[in-house]
């Protein structure tokens, strides 16, 4: 499979452990804190460096995380460490600013 084939699946897949983590916020309380405190260390980070928050930062933003979190060995599954929670984090961040424009 070409290597640009095989990233924008893994990029598919991505978006979907965002997506689903998004929806399951509303029936998973300690998950809705979790990505609440990510989302806030997000916004600390992107401050932190003069950047502005917009959808196309946090896109960079998720590409850069998930290849390093996939060099690092992590593969998203069921459970919600770290990295997913960042993940569904950054998607939902990515939706709330979509929805204000």
């Amino acid at each position: 499979m070409p290597e640009d084939v095989a990233r924008e699946l893994v990029r598919q897949m991505i978006d979907e452990v965002g997506e689903d983590g998004v929806a399951a916020m509303g029936r998973l309380p300690g998950l809705a804190a979790a990505v609440d405190q990510h989302a806030a260390a997000i916004r600390d980070l992107v401050a932190g460096a003069g950047r502005e928050l917009t959808p196309q930062f946090l896109r960079e933003y998720l590409d850069e995380f998930t290849d390093a979190a996939i060099e690092r060995g992590w593969w998203p599954d069921e459970a919600f460490d770290f990295e997913t929670v960042r993940v569904i984090a950054i998607c939902a961040l990515i939706r709330e600013l979509e929805a204000l424009a």
